[in-house]
């Protein structure tokens, strides 16, 4: 039987740490999160690998240790109303829960939609509102968000998401695919926004975030 409290223990010290990640809110976060619930039954024996796991067709479990690097760029605080961009199964909603003040977590997929909020039930994440609706749009009723944090990496950020932030808030987002995507915050001042890129990140693309081609004549 695998001892999955070990196994987190290791992610933490081994995945997580040494990749420059020293929040403590943020360590305590994965530290008290149960990972392995948050994955389909195969799949729990791999719930602590250095690894994505696959939800369903396109959609993954980010990788611990570039999801705890975003975290800790987003400096949430738990005076943060946080908007999830793609919750997956929960887990990361289960995370912001303990580091923000309340979190809506959007989700497309109506099946994945109804497994994270049976999960988020479970772990008693109280401050979390799992939603419905298209990924692209946001959710315009719980605005404005201090903080929307988006989970996969996207081609670009649509504008509908920039309008929900609150003056001074902030989108984190992994903008680009492969090797060559950067980690980036984009922060709202004066109703401006303004774009800071912080390192090279690479996560499995969030689908539907593409950009929409021009035809050339």
């Amino acid at each position: 039987m695998i001892d999955f409290e070990a196994a987190r223990i290791k992610m933490v010290e081994h995945q997580i740490r040494t990749t420059d990640v020293t929040s403590h809110s943020v360590l305590r976060a994965f530290f008290s999160v149960a990972r392995e619930a948050f994955v389909p039954e195969k799949a729990k024996p791999l719930a602590y690998l250095d690894a994505d796991i696959e939800l369903s067709p396109g959609r993954y479990l980010m990788e611990a240790s570039p999801l705890a690097k975003l975290l800790q760029a987003a400096e949430i605080t738990k005076d943060d109303r946080v908007l999830e961009i793609g919750t997956g199964s929960g887990y990361v909603a289960a995370l912001l829960s303990r580091l923000a003040g309340s979190v809506t977590a959007l989700e497309s997929d109506p099946a994945l939609a109804e497994l994270a909020a049976g999960n988020l039930k479970s772990l008693d994440c109280q401050n979390v509102d799992v939603v419905t609706g298209e990924l692209t749009k946001g959710h315009a009723p719980n605005a404005p968000y201090d903080l929307i944090f988006v989970n996969g990496a996207v081609e670009e950020v649509p504008s509908a998401l920039l309008d929900q932030l609150t003056e001074g808030g902030r989108l984190v987002a992994v903008v680009g695919y492969g090797n060559a995507a950067q980690a980036k915050i984009l922060l709202k001042e004066h109703g401006a926004i303004s774009e800071s890129s912080r390192f090279n990140l690479s996560v499995k693309p969030l689908p539907g975030f593409g950009k929409i081609r021009e035809f050339v004549f």
